[in-house]
């Protein structure tokens, strides 16, 4: 419990000055959602804890060396997995095919943590669809049939195994919110 309580604190101050995409809220809140939707499905407290810490490589100034240096080798091994290339290197569609081949071979911890990412990412969406209605789609540069593709492609990435519990607990979940964002 310890090393979650540490992941908390040192997320909350990479992400101190970020706010969610369109919105005022801090953007902690994603990470630990991310992380508690782990917990609840059963994951480890080493996958709860890269879900924590899984945007600060990408979106903050900390790297794979400094997560390793904190949280270990294996934590740090989940959160590179769980990194998109930077925007820099690749546009948008590159860097979601990465994700979802990335799935293929992908470590079950690295899974679960995706999967838990998408899921509040998806969820957020859907709060904001009550909120605001097809105005949400405008936060996207793709859209929203781009982003249907990607969860789409997601799920079904995700559904070619779901041997582990905890897994197929937040595969239910996503692909339950996919139905209520896209209507399928």
């Amino acid at each position: 419990m310890d090393k979650i309580y540490q992941a908390v604190e040192i997320a909350t101050e990479a992400h101190k000055t970020q706010k969610r995409k369109g919105t005022d809220i801090p953007y902690i809140v994603h990470p630990l959602t991310v992380g508690i939707f782990l917990a609840k499905a059963g994951c480890s407290d080493d996958v709860v804890v890269a879900g924590i810490m899984h945007d600060t490589v990408e979106d903050t100034d900390m790297t794979v060396e400094d997560v390793e240096k904190i949280f270990g080798k294996k934590i740090a091994d989940i959160v590179a997995q769980c990194s998109e290339p930077p925007q820099e290197e690749k546009d948008w569609e590159e860097r979601k095919l990465h994700t979802i081949q990335l799935l293929e071979n992908a470590p079950i911890e690295v899974k679960q943590v995706i999967a838990a990412d998408k899921l509040a990412n998806i969820k957020s969406i859907s709060a904001d669809l009550e909120r605001i209605g097809q105005d949400v789609w405008k936060k996207f540069k793709r859209g929203k049939e781009k982003q249907k593709w990607y969860y789409s492609s997601i799920l079904k990435a995700l559904s070619k195994d779901l041997s582990d519990p905890a897994l197929k607990k937040l595969y239910s979940f996503l692909e339950e919110e996919f139905k209520n964002v896209f209507g399928e």
